[in-house]
Protein backbone atom coordinates (compact mmCIF):
# COMPACT_ATOMS: atom_id res chain seq x y z
CA UNK A 1 0.00 0.00 0.00
CA UNK A 2 1.13 3.69 -0.74
CA UNK A 3 0.85 6.17 1.76
CA UNK A 4 -2.44 7.33 0.41
CA UNK A 5 -4.00 4.33 0.96
CA UNK A 6 -1.75 3.90 4.47
CA UNK A 7 -3.87 7.17 5.41
CA UNK A 8 -7.15 6.20 4.37
CA UNK A 9 -6.65 3.08 6.56
CA UNK A 10 -5.55 4.17 9.29
CA UNK A 11 -8.57 6.83 9.59
CA UNK A 12 -10.81 3.57 9.19
CA UNK A 13 -8.52 1.46 12.30
CA UNK A 14 -8.57 4.05 14.18
CA UNK A 15 -12.81 4.63 14.07
CA UNK A 16 -12.77 1.34 15.73
CA UNK A 17 -9.78 1.18 17.95
CA UNK A 18 -8.22 -1.36 15.89
CA UNK A 19 -4.20 -1.84 16.65
CA UNK A 20 -2.44 -1.91 13.48
CA UNK A 21 1.14 -2.50 12.81
CA UNK A 22 2.95 -0.97 9.53
CA UNK A 23 5.79 -3.17 7.93
CA UNK A 24 7.59 -1.25 5.85
CA UNK A 25 12.01 -0.54 4.54
CA UNK A 26 14.15 1.75 6.82
CA UNK A 27 13.57 5.46 5.34
CA UNK A 28 9.93 4.99 3.87
CA UNK A 29 7.92 7.69 5.93
CA UNK A 30 5.69 5.39 8.15
CA UNK A 31 6.43 7.95 11.67
CA UNK A 32 5.65 10.96 9.19
CA UNK A 33 2.85 9.50 8.40
CA UNK A 34 1.38 8.19 11.57
CA UNK A 35 2.09 11.83 12.40
CA UNK A 36 -0.23 13.29 9.38
CA UNK A 37 -3.20 10.91 10.73
CA UNK A 38 -2.70 12.10 13.99
CA UNK A 39 -3.08 16.08 13.01
CA UNK A 40 -5.57 15.22 10.38
CA UNK A 41 -7.88 13.81 13.16
CA UNK A 42 -6.82 17.02 16.02
CA UNK A 43 -5.60 13.64 18.05
CA UNK A 44 -2.80 13.90 20.48
CA UNK A 45 0.39 11.46 19.66
CA UNK A 46 2.83 9.57 21.98
CA UNK A 47 5.67 8.25 20.23
CA UNK A 48 7.34 5.38 21.63
CA UNK A 49 10.49 3.66 20.75
CA UNK A 50 9.66 0.14 22.05
CA UNK A 51 13.73 -0.57 21.37
CA UNK A 52 14.26 1.22 24.03
CA UNK A 53 12.46 -0.30 26.98
CA UNK A 54 12.90 -3.55 29.21
CA UNK A 55 10.28 -5.62 30.02
CA UNK A 56 9.33 -3.80 33.58
CA UNK A 57 8.94 -0.55 31.49
CA UNK A 58 5.47 -0.79 30.87
CA UNK A 59 3.88 -1.97 33.91
CA UNK A 60 5.89 0.83 35.86
CA UNK A 61 6.88 0.15 39.51
CA UNK A 62 5.80 -0.91 43.06
CA UNK A 63 4.46 2.08 45.60
CA UNK A 64 3.33 1.04 49.22
CA UNK A 65 -0.39 2.32 49.38
CA UNK A 66 -2.09 3.46 52.50
CA UNK A 67 -3.78 0.20 53.07
CA UNK A 68 -0.12 -1.44 53.27
CA UNK A 69 -1.04 -3.37 49.15
CA UNK A 70 1.35 -2.66 46.57
CA UNK A 71 0.12 -0.34 43.79
CA UNK A 72 1.89 -0.07 40.53
CA UNK A 73 2.56 3.44 39.34
CA UNK A 74 2.40 3.34 35.10
CA UNK A 75 5.01 5.38 33.56
CA UNK A 76 4.45 8.96 32.20
CA UNK A 77 4.85 7.96 28.81
CA UNK A 78 1.70 6.47 28.78
CA UNK A 79 -1.36 8.49 28.82
CA UNK A 80 -3.35 9.30 32.14
CA UNK A 81 -6.33 7.16 33.05
CA UNK A 82 -8.46 10.00 32.84
CA UNK A 83 -7.47 11.79 30.02
CA UNK A 84 -10.24 12.36 27.90
CA UNK A 85 -8.36 13.82 25.39
CA UNK A 86 -8.23 11.43 22.30
CA UNK A 87 -4.56 10.32 20.59
CA UNK A 88 -2.36 7.81 19.44
CA UNK A 89 -0.05 5.39 21.31
CA UNK A 90 2.74 5.04 18.83
CA UNK A 91 4.88 1.66 19.25
CA UNK A 92 7.45 2.51 16.83
CA UNK A 93 10.25 -0.11 16.05
CA UNK A 94 8.49 -2.72 18.33
CA UNK A 95 9.52 -5.27 16.21
CA UNK A 96 13.31 -4.15 16.98
CA UNK A 97 12.50 -4.47 20.78
CA UNK A 98 13.85 -7.95 22.48
CA UNK A 99 11.14 -10.86 22.69
CA UNK A 100 10.64 -9.97 26.75
CA UNK A 101 9.55 -6.73 25.40
CA UNK A 102 7.22 -7.48 22.88
CA UNK A 103 5.55 -9.93 25.27
CA UNK A 104 4.86 -6.98 27.94
CA UNK A 105 3.06 -5.58 25.04
CA UNK A 106 0.63 -8.26 24.29
CA UNK A 107 -1.98 -7.00 26.82
CA UNK A 108 -1.72 -3.00 26.31
CA UNK A 109 -2.19 -4.26 22.45
CA UNK A 110 -5.15 -6.77 23.00
CA UNK A 111 -6.73 -6.07 25.90
CA UNK A 112 -5.85 -1.75 26.28
CA UNK A 113 -4.43 -2.67 29.61
CA UNK A 114 -1.48 -4.11 31.54
CA UNK A 115 -1.71 -4.82 35.19
CA UNK A 116 -4.29 -2.49 36.85
CA UNK A 117 -3.46 0.21 34.03
CA UNK A 118 -5.95 0.53 31.51
CA UNK A 119 -5.46 2.81 28.31
CA UNK A 120 -8.46 5.62 28.09
CA UNK A 121 -11.55 4.84 25.47
CA UNK A 122 -10.22 7.60 23.47
CA UNK A 123 -6.97 5.87 22.66
CA UNK A 124 -5.70 3.34 19.75
CA UNK A 125 -2.27 1.87 19.36
CA UNK A 126 -0.58 1.53 16.22
CA UNK A 127 3.12 0.28 15.78
CA UNK A 128 5.45 0.06 13.23
CA UNK A 129 9.01 -1.85 11.96
CA UNK A 130 11.36 -2.96 9.33
CA UNK A 131 11.34 -5.92 7.84
CA UNK A 132 13.41 -8.81 8.35
CA UNK A 133 14.57 -8.94 4.91
CA UNK A 134 15.95 -5.25 4.81
CA UNK A 135 19.11 -5.88 7.12
CA UNK A 136 17.41 -3.98 10.16
CA UNK A 137 17.96 -5.22 13.47
CA UNK A 138 14.52 -7.44 13.91
CA UNK A 139 13.34 -9.63 16.11
CA UNK A 140 10.54 -12.12 15.13
CA UNK A 141 7.47 -11.38 15.99
CA UNK A 142 6.10 -13.59 18.22
CA UNK A 143 2.64 -15.04 16.51
CA UNK A 144 0.65 -14.55 19.49
CA UNK A 145 1.14 -10.79 19.13
CA UNK A 146 1.19 -10.77 15.55
CA UNK A 147 -2.27 -12.09 15.59
CA UNK A 148 -3.53 -8.72 17.60
CA UNK A 149 -3.07 -6.26 15.16
CA UNK A 150 -3.95 -5.63 11.39
CA UNK A 151 -0.40 -5.56 9.14
CA UNK A 152 -0.44 -3.07 6.67
CA UNK A 153 2.57 -3.34 3.80
CA UNK A 154 4.14 0.25 3.38
CA UNK A 155 5.64 0.53 0.31
CA UNK A 156 6.94 4.46 -1.29
CA UNK A 157 5.24 5.50 -4.37
CA UNK A 158 6.34 8.32 -6.25
CA UNK A 159 2.77 10.19 -6.47
CA UNK A 160 2.05 10.27 -2.58
CA UNK A 161 5.72 11.15 -2.10
CA UNK A 162 5.55 14.28 -4.57
CA UNK A 163 2.67 15.33 -3.06
CA UNK A 164 3.62 15.44 0.33
CA UNK A 165 7.16 17.12 -0.77
CA UNK A 166 5.37 19.87 -2.79
CA UNK A 167 3.43 20.53 0.77
CA UNK A 168 6.19 19.92 2.86
CA UNK A 169 8.34 22.36 0.67
CA UNK A 170 10.94 19.98 -0.83
CA UNK A 171 13.34 21.73 -3.15
CA UNK A 172 12.25 21.87 -6.71
CA UNK A 173 15.08 20.27 -8.23
CA UNK A 174 14.91 17.06 -5.81
CA UNK A 175 11.46 16.57 -7.00
CA UNK A 176 12.23 17.22 -10.69
CA UNK A 177 15.04 14.50 -10.36
CA UNK A 178 13.04 12.14 -8.69
CA UNK A 179 10.24 11.87 -11.21
CA UNK A 180 12.84 11.66 -14.22
CA UNK A 181 14.29 9.31 -11.94
CA UNK A 182 11.90 7.41 -10.21
CA UNK A 183 13.58 4.33 -9.07
CA UNK A 184 15.59 6.19 -6.68
CA UNK A 185 13.22 7.62 -4.51
CA UNK A 186 13.62 4.32 -2.54
CA UNK A 187 16.51 2.08 -3.95
CA UNK A 188 17.95 -0.11 -0.72
CA UNK A 189 20.29 -3.31 -1.50
CA UNK A 190 20.30 -5.41 1.87
CA UNK A 191 23.73 -7.06 0.25
CA UNK A 192 25.31 -3.44 -0.30
CA UNK A 193 27.83 -2.64 2.06
CA UNK A 194 27.16 1.35 1.55
CA UNK A 195 26.12 2.54 4.30
CA UNK A 196 23.56 5.32 2.62
CA UNK A 197 21.41 4.62 0.05
CA UNK A 198 18.35 6.91 -1.43
CA UNK A 199 14.79 6.74 0.23
CA UNK A 200 12.39 9.65 0.69
CA UNK A 201 13.52 10.49 4.21
CA UNK A 202 17.28 10.67 2.99
CA UNK A 203 15.77 13.23 -0.31
CA UNK A 204 14.19 15.01 3.01
CA UNK A 205 17.69 15.53 4.23
CA UNK A 206 19.16 16.16 0.60
CA UNK A 207 16.99 19.28 0.28
CA UNK A 208 17.94 20.61 3.74
CA UNK A 209 21.09 20.12 2.56
CA UNK A 210 20.91 22.49 -0.36
CA UNK A 211 18.64 24.92 1.56
CA UNK A 212 22.14 25.62 3.68
CA UNK A 213 23.95 26.06 0.44
CA UNK A 214 27.05 24.34 1.00
CA UNK A 215 30.22 25.14 -0.44
CA UNK A 216 30.99 23.54 -3.95
CA UNK A 217 34.34 21.54 -3.33
CA UNK A 218 32.06 19.57 -0.21
CA UNK A 219 28.21 19.21 -2.24
CA UNK A 220 28.92 16.53 -3.55
CA UNK A 221 30.27 14.61 -0.67
CA UNK A 222 27.47 15.71 1.42
CA UNK A 223 24.99 13.81 -1.12
CA UNK A 224 26.90 11.07 -1.77
CA UNK A 225 26.89 10.38 2.40
CA UNK A 226 23.50 11.15 2.19
CA UNK A 227 21.42 8.87 -0.64
CA UNK A 228 24.51 6.84 -1.83
CA UNK A 229 27.26 7.18 -4.45
CA UNK A 230 24.92 5.88 -7.56
CA UNK A 231 22.42 8.04 -6.45
CA UNK A 232 24.42 11.43 -5.32
CA UNK A 233 26.30 11.01 -9.10
CA UNK A 234 23.40 10.83 -11.01
CA UNK A 235 21.75 13.73 -9.21
CA UNK A 236 24.72 16.33 -9.42
CA UNK A 237 24.76 15.48 -12.54
CA UNK A 238 21.03 16.37 -12.85
CA UNK A 239 22.02 19.91 -11.05
CA UNK A 240 24.00 20.51 -13.73
CA UNK A 241 21.48 20.66 -16.08
CA UNK A 242 18.74 22.02 -13.78
CA UNK A 243 21.06 24.89 -13.77
CA UNK A 244 21.35 25.81 -17.67
CA UNK A 245 17.11 25.42 -17.72
CA UNK A 246 15.71 28.12 -19.47
CA UNK A 247 14.40 30.85 -17.45
CA UNK A 248 10.88 30.60 -16.31
CA UNK A 249 9.70 34.10 -16.27
CA UNK A 250 11.07 33.71 -19.80
CA UNK A 251 9.27 31.11 -20.51
CA UNK A 252 6.36 32.98 -19.23
CA UNK A 253 7.12 36.39 -21.06
CA UNK A 254 7.90 34.66 -24.78
CA UNK A 255 6.32 30.93 -24.43
CA UNK A 256 6.48 30.78 -28.22
CA UNK A 257 9.88 32.11 -28.61
CA UNK A 258 12.25 30.73 -25.75
CA UNK A 259 14.36 27.64 -26.28
CA UNK A 260 12.75 23.86 -26.14
CA UNK A 261 15.72 22.08 -24.17
CA UNK A 262 16.34 18.76 -26.01
CA UNK A 263 17.40 16.45 -23.25
CA UNK A 264 14.66 14.44 -21.30
CA UNK A 265 16.23 15.64 -17.91
CA UNK A 266 16.06 19.38 -18.98
CA UNK A 267 12.39 18.65 -19.89
CA UNK A 268 11.23 17.11 -16.84
CA UNK A 269 12.99 19.83 -14.56
CA UNK A 270 11.55 22.48 -16.73
CA UNK A 271 8.07 21.18 -16.66
CA UNK A 272 8.58 20.39 -12.54
CA UNK A 273 9.18 24.50 -12.25
CA UNK A 274 6.60 25.77 -14.51
CA UNK A 275 3.91 23.63 -13.37
CA UNK A 276 4.52 25.13 -10.07
CA UNK A 277 3.90 29.05 -11.25
CA UNK A 278 0.48 27.55 -12.55
CA UNK A 279 -2.51 30.32 -12.14
CA UNK A 280 -5.34 32.02 -14.21
CA UNK A 281 -2.65 34.30 -15.40
CA UNK A 282 -0.11 32.10 -16.94
CA UNK A 283 -2.17 29.24 -18.15
CA UNK A 284 -2.01 30.44 -21.31
CA UNK A 285 1.64 31.06 -21.82
CA UNK A 286 1.94 27.81 -20.50
CA UNK A 287 -0.34 26.07 -22.57
CA UNK A 288 1.03 27.39 -25.53
CA UNK A 289 4.57 26.33 -24.55
CA UNK A 290 3.45 22.84 -23.45
CA UNK A 291 2.18 22.80 -27.39
CA UNK A 292 5.88 23.14 -28.57
CA UNK A 293 6.90 20.54 -26.44
CA UNK A 294 7.18 16.75 -27.07
CA UNK A 295 3.91 15.22 -26.40
CA UNK A 296 4.56 13.05 -23.06
CA UNK A 297 6.12 16.14 -21.58
CA UNK A 298 3.28 18.48 -22.16
CA UNK A 299 0.79 15.97 -21.16
CA UNK A 300 3.22 16.67 -17.63
CA UNK A 301 3.52 20.31 -17.72
CA UNK A 302 -0.26 20.33 -18.06
CA UNK A 303 -1.14 17.63 -15.24
CA UNK A 304 1.17 19.86 -13.71
CA UNK A 305 -0.72 22.75 -13.85
CA UNK A 306 -3.87 21.23 -12.58
CA UNK A 307 -2.58 19.72 -10.03
CA UNK A 308 -1.33 23.12 -8.98
CA UNK A 309 -4.67 24.33 -9.57
CA UNK A 310 -7.87 22.41 -9.94
CA UNK A 311 -9.83 24.74 -11.50
CA UNK A 312 -7.40 25.34 -14.59
CA UNK A 313 -8.98 22.35 -16.14
CA UNK A 314 -12.03 24.59 -17.16
CA UNK A 315 -9.90 27.15 -18.43
CA UNK A 316 -10.19 27.90 -22.29
CA UNK A 317 -6.24 27.46 -22.69
CA UNK A 318 -6.47 24.11 -21.30
CA UNK A 319 -9.22 22.88 -23.65
CA UNK A 320 -7.47 24.41 -26.23
CA UNK A 321 -4.28 22.49 -25.51
CA UNK A 322 -6.39 19.34 -24.85
CA UNK A 323 -8.17 19.38 -28.24
CA UNK A 324 -4.91 19.56 -29.75
CA UNK A 325 -3.57 16.52 -28.16
CA UNK A 326 -6.19 14.79 -28.02
CA UNK A 327 -4.99 11.62 -29.86
CA UNK A 328 -2.73 11.30 -26.52
CA UNK A 329 -4.99 11.74 -24.26
CA UNK A 330 -7.45 8.83 -25.40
Amino acid sequence: MGPRQIVLALHTLISIHQPVFLWGAPGVGKSQVVAQVAAERGMVLRDIRAVLLDPVDLRGLPRISPTGTAVWCPPAFLPDASDTSQGILFLDELNAAPPLVQAACYQLILDRAIGEYRLPDGWTIIAAGNRDKDRAVTHRMPTALANRMVHLDFEALLEDWLAWAREQGIRREVRAFLRFRPKFLHLMDPASQDRAFPSPRSWEFVSRILEAEPAPEVEYDLIRGTVGQVAAAEFTGYLSVWKDLPDVEHVLADPCGTAVPAEPAALYALCEALGLLASADTIEALADYALRLPAEFGVLLMRDCVLHDTALAGSAAFARWAESNAEVLL
